[in-house]
């Protein structure tokens, strides 16, 4: 897993929720920016699958905003923020397996033409004869 914390900016401001009258005077609320297109631990290749992955979480000038208000202090906050940015980045670089081909099994394929007879026997016994 990569940890991408050094290259973070923070930025904090007053949030709403739990905490007292911390609220109104403490800017607990932390928000993490991280400019991905100047990141040094990933190369392009990595860079692009990112920005293909978090579109709606990167913002006009290619940086990837996380917020974090859950917690009353500032910094139980910011590592929350850490936490996130670093989830939302390594989940988005996993790469998903391709699917193997297979083919039915016997049993499936019984099942499916024992079906087949059945609709066909229903079928033929709503017909009329008109001979």
């Amino acid at each position: 897993m990569t940890d991408i914390s050094a290259e973070l900016v923070f930025q904090t401001a007053r949030s709403g929720g739990k905490g007292g009258q911390n609220v109104n005077k403490v800017e607990t609320m932390v928000i993490a920016r991280w400019h991905v297109q100047r990141s040094v631990f990933f190369g392009d290749d990595d860079k692009a699958i990112l920005f293909e992955k978090l579109k709606n979480n990167v913002n006009a000038n290619g940086e990837l905003l996380v917020k974090s208000q859950s917690e009353r202090s500032q910094l139980l906050n910011k590592e929350a923020a850490i936490r996130k940015i670093n989830l939302l980045v390594n989940n988005a670089l996993i790469k998903k397996k391709k699917r193997l081909k297979t083919n039915p099994g016997k049993a499936s394929i019984e099942r499916r033409l024992k079906s087949k007879k059945i609709e066909s026997l229903k079928k033929q016994q709503r017909r009329k004869d008109l001979y």
